[in-house]
C-alpha cells in the first residue's frame, strides 16, 4: 500500500459573463473599460465568439 499523498492538481475554472457579473457586481461595459485600462483581469478567448475569465484572477482582483 502506498501511503504517500500526491499533490492534487487543480484545474483552473473559467467563468462566463453572467457569473462574472454576479461575482463582481460590475456590468459588462464597465468591466470591458476597466480591462482596457488594465484595472480588471483580461478576458480569455474560448473559441469562436466565446470569452471567459479565470476565476482565480477575478478572485484575486476582488
Amino acid at each position: 500500500m502506498n501511503n504517500i499523498k500526491q499533490p492534487q492538481q487543480q484545474t483552473e475554472r473559467v467563468i462566463r459573463e453572467a457569473e462574472c457579473r454576479q461575482l463582481t457586481g460590475i456590468c459588462r461595459t464597465t468591466r470591458y473599460m476597466m480591462e482596457k485600462e488594465g484595472s480588471f483581469p483580461a478576458r480569455r478567448k474560448l473559441g469562436g465568439r466565446a470569452v471567459g475569465w479565470l476565476l482565480s484572477e477575478v478572485a484575486a482582483w476582488q
